[in-house]
């Protein structure tokens, strides 16, 4: 291992030697096999440029973090030359675009790009198909490339809180292996109609979107394995009685939304108590309108009728603000204490958990 002092305006780069895999075998694969593991971190060095040294070979690099710095631009030439890298952080910085080289990251898992001025995703971000994680949030995002969905397969995460959506693309429903999908303090008037395919979604936080977001897609219901939805602060008047099949969801949060349906003294008594008046009022959908009905037709197919009444843990209320903080890097350090719901919504009573 080299490490080089960083104190003295350096950068500490980890070079173990790289580890290889044998996958049952006695003998180890060729060196063109190897397993690359090597780190440069230059975070938290208020640099205003990379200082790169000629002796790294960026191509041997798999995690980068030029985090919490002062940099405006990341030249193409950086980018196209990271072949392996798998881990790239750069987080509260000034940068406003992205290097449409970006695309030349085939093995890249994880994009931490929180906490700067970006107005717009590279259409080129959508050949990172190994990507699993993409956090950008606190930026000036108005939208996001229209086929991200069709192309991001192995997206597992997308935070895109507190910039200035609009709209989520159509494609977003076809990202299939997701599990968490934090949109909040946006500008969104709509979701996406077909949310039918997001069948591994567990998280979904859609708050503060406030008189934008007036109405859920029916297709909500057919979210199978939603855990966790907070729509709170919004303008949303009605849920739609689909979420009544949503089974395996055990937390919402509906504050600070006019409802009407369901009525506040059945939003009281707890969520199970939600659903079945969900349920009860979709049985009923046969003489609404045919677009509902149709949507009968699914959920009855995928059998999702019915709610919990095993007395498990369900709530619904206003969810406390440090609920969904298991999504990684939520905001960036930085904007934190400018932003932050506590900030935004006072007095502290709105944020204790409600049963």
């Amino acid at each position: 291992m080299m490490m080089i002092n960083r104190e003295h305006g350096m950068m500490k780069v980890d070079l173990s030697k790289p580890k290889r895999r044998h996958f049952g075998r006695k003998e180890p694969k060729k060196e063109d096999e190897i397993v690359m593991h090597e780190v440069v971190d230059l975070s938290g060095m208020t640099l205003d440029t990379l200082p790169l040294s000629s002796k790294i070979n960026l191509g041997m690099i798999y995690k980068l973090d030029i985090s919490n710095n002062n940099l405006q631009v990341i030249p193409e030439s950086l980018t196209a030359r990271l072949l392996n890298v798998g881990v790239l952080d750069v987080h509260s910085n000034e940068l406003k675009s992205l290097p449409n080289s970006i695309g030349c990251l085939s093995k890249l898992k994880t994009l931490n790009i929180s906490g700067n001025h970006i107005q717009s995703l590279p259409k080129t971000i959508e050949n990172c198909r190994a990507l699993e994680d993409l956090n950008a949030n606190f930026n000036q995002l108005t939208k996001l490339p229209d086929t991200i969905g069709f192309e991001l397969v192995n997206l597992k995460k997308l935070s895109v809180n507190s910039n200035k959506l609009s709209f989520l693309p159509s494609s977003t429903s076809h990202l299939t292996n997701l599990r968490h999908l934090d949109a909040r303090l946006n500008h969104l008037s709509s979701l996406p109609d077909d949310l039918e395919n997001l069948i591994n979604l567990q998280v979904l936080n859609i708050s503060q979107n406030f008189k934008c977001l007036s109405a859920l897609p029916y297709s909500i219901g057919v979210l199978f394995s939603l855990v966790e939805l907070d729509v709170s602060y919004n303008n949303i008047s009605s849920l739609p009685e689909s979420m009544g099949c949503l089974r395996k969801l055990r937390k919402l949060n509906v504050e600070g939304n006019p409802l009407v349906c369901p009525p506040p003294e059945v939003v009281e008594q707890g969520l199970h108590v939600v659903k079945e008046y969900l349920s009860e009022k979709m049985n009923g959908a046969h003489q609404d309108s045919p677009k509902k009905r149709s949507w009968i037709g699914k959920l009855k197919r995928y059998s999702t009728f019915g709610v919990n009444r095993s007395g498990q843990d369900e709530r619904v209320g206003y969810l406390n603000s440090s609920t969904y903080q298991t999504i990684d890097g939520l905001a960036s350090p930085r904007y934190m204490g400018m932003f932050s719901p506590k900030r935004i919504f006072s007095p502290k009573k709105y944020f204790t958990m409600k049963f």
